[in-house]
């Protein structure tokens, strides 16, 4: 199992939080999604996911990956 941590710009509230999980965790090969919201931080687990799929996701969420 992979996990990796990337840094999420605009994230505020609780529905950024919800969007960016939801998003995410459509990602094939994506297990878990952890959204650290004071940190500005997206865990994300599993196994053949892609970074460039994630950031897709994160951008298709409405929010930029540092």
């Amino acid at each position: 199992m992979t996990e990796r941590t990337y840094t999420v710009q605009g994230m505020t509230c609780g529905h950024c939080q919800a969007s960016v999980t939801e998003e995410v965790g459509e990602v094939a090969g994506v297990a878990s999604v952890a959204v650290d919201l004071a940190g500005g931080l997206v865990t994300v687990s599993g196994d053949g996911f892609s970074d460039d799929a994630v950031r897709a996701a994160v951008t298709e969420a409405g929010y930029t990956v540092a």
